[in-house]
């Protein structure tokens, strides 16, 4: 669609990804908060100094909300991709809310600071993947196949001088 916000939010995650199914179509989805803190330049200091959080609420949807919920945890360094959207609802008290998110189209762990190396699934169909409709995925492998050249047993890592 043209008009719609699409956003990048780099950042850490505030807590383990929430996800849940969806009743109607039994799709999951994965809800998470992105803390993105910038850093200035205090010339006063001379020194590096935190700037104001932004805490963005991020939301997945299926198969990509199945592969968060299995490589995300609290603290994790991510990439966020995706559109902003603002929906309203109304709250137990009767309170009229409005909320602003961002529907995650990509995730990705940050690599600045961390090694990350995917493992590929078998299929795109989240019930042979092991997802159980309530925690995270059932198989020990995360769905990869023995036969997978992604799933190959990565050599340990060497010391390199510089």
């Amino acid at each position: 669609m043209s008009g719609e916000t699409v956003i990048t939010v780099i950042g850490n995650l505030t807590a383990d990804p929430d996800i849940r199914a969806i009743p109607k179509t039994g799709d999951c989805v994965v809800n998470f908060t992105v803390a993105s803190t910038p850093r200035v330049f205090d010339r006063n200091k001379n020194q590096w100094v935190d700037g104001k959080a932004l805490f963005m609420r991020c939301t997945v949807f299926r198969e990509p909300a199945e592969n968060a919920a299995d490589s995300l945890a609290k603290g994790t360094r991510v990439v966020v991709v995706g559109k902003l959207q603002q929906r309203e609802y109304t709250d137990r008290d009767g309170n009229k809310r409005t909320i602003v998110e961002l529907v995650a189209d990509e995730v990705a762990t940050s690599t600045k600071y961390a090694i990350a190396k995917p493992i590929k699934r078998r299929t795109s169909n989240s019930t042979r993947n092991g997802w159980n409709g309530n925690g995270r995925n059932t198989n020990d492998n995360g769905g990869a196949a023995a036969d997978d050249p992604w799933n190959a047993a990565q050599p340990e890592d060497e010391e390199v001088a510089f």
